[in-house]
């Protein structure tokens, strides 16, 4: 594996792979046994938007795996001078042995990859955040056993996050339904795809959505950059919340995964991420599992 740009990407064999990987890094750590699999490489964190679990994690992994992270803000760089990204492409290439990147578009993503010479991975844009659902998906499969057969139901806003759910959830033989208000809906030509490829749903009935799901998931009504519309979404996105009511038609085990941060009373009712608690912060631990075993299979030697 190269890069790390989006799900679409990766074939179910390659997600299942990174997914098998990251149960061995774990594995690893969590019982002391040293993997340093990237032993002398370096990896550049180019932060166009910031973040406590991307930063974190990636830095604690290339740590773990023998290799050092370098902290990158936008502001610091070139790039955020109007450098363009073909040029900080070919020069960090000369530097580094990977770069991560969360940033806005995913264009900048595609061109670092294209003029770059290193593997590139999307920390997050605003049209997909691939490490977060393989995360999801190694949590899916911890505490379900498996992943294909089971109904993933997201609420929400149409973001990245549900474009991802909707790929990911696909590719790994999961029935996806999405609940989202009108005009807020998933890419349209991912959705196209989601529905020529498996079992599909958009729908705006949030009740709907969740009959006999899993898996629950849910992400903020007002993602970072969009602070000027977060009183409007409100309104707008008001009953698109995972309460009991919702958890009430989904399955009695049913499970609910959260990116976090979370705005209890907004998108997610305070008891019902308390009850579901544990499966939210293992979602969030293996943010460090899942992308270590991205760094692995694009970094590594092997």
């Amino acid at each position: 594996m190269k890069h790390l740009l989006k799900l679409s990407d990766l074939t179910t064999a390659e997600i299942t792979d990174i997914l098998n990987l990251a149960d061995q890094l774990k594995f690893e750590k969590k019982h002391s046994i040293k993997h340093h699999y990237l032993e002398g490489k370096t990896l550049g964190m180019i932060f166009s938007k910031s973040s406590t679990r991307t930063r974190v994690s990636f830095e604690v992994g290339m740590y773990d795996l023998g290799g050092h992270a370098l902290f990158l803000s936008a502001n610091d760089l070139q790039i955020g001078r109007g450098e363009p990204v073909e040029d900080t492409a070919r020069v960090l290439s000369r530097y580094l042995d990977g770069i991560m990147i969360r940033t806005y578009a995913q264009s900048e993503v595609e061109m670092l990859a294209q003029y770059g010479s290193i593997p590139i991975i999307n920390g997050l844009t605003d049209y997909c955040h691939p490490c977060q659902i393989l995360a999801d998906l190694l949590t899916i499969r911890e505490h379900r056993g498996t992943i294909a057969g089971n109904k993933l139901c997201y609420i929400g806003d149409g973001n990245n996050m549900a474009n991802s759910y909707i790929v990911g959830g696909i590719k790994m033989g999961m029935d996806v339904t999405v609940a989202c208000p009108k005009g807020y809906e998933p890419d349209a030509e991912i959705m196209k795809w989601a529905y020529e490829s498996g079992h599909f749903n958009c729908t705006t009935n949030v009740l709907e959505a969740a009959e006999n799901a899993d898996v629950v998931c849910t992400d903020v009504w007002a993602s970072m950059g969009q602070e000027s519309e977060a009183a409007m979404r409100r309104e707008i996105f008001k009953g698109y919340c995972v309460n009991n009511e919702v958890m009430e038609r989904a399955k009695n085990d049913a499970m609910v995964l959260h990116c976090l941060p979370a705005h209890r009373g907004e998108e997610i009712m305070a008891d019902v991420f308390e009850a579901h608690a544990n499966e939210i912060f293992d979602e969030a631990e293996n943010r460090l599992h899942a992308q270590k075993a991205v760094l692995v299979m694009c970094m590594g030697n092997k």
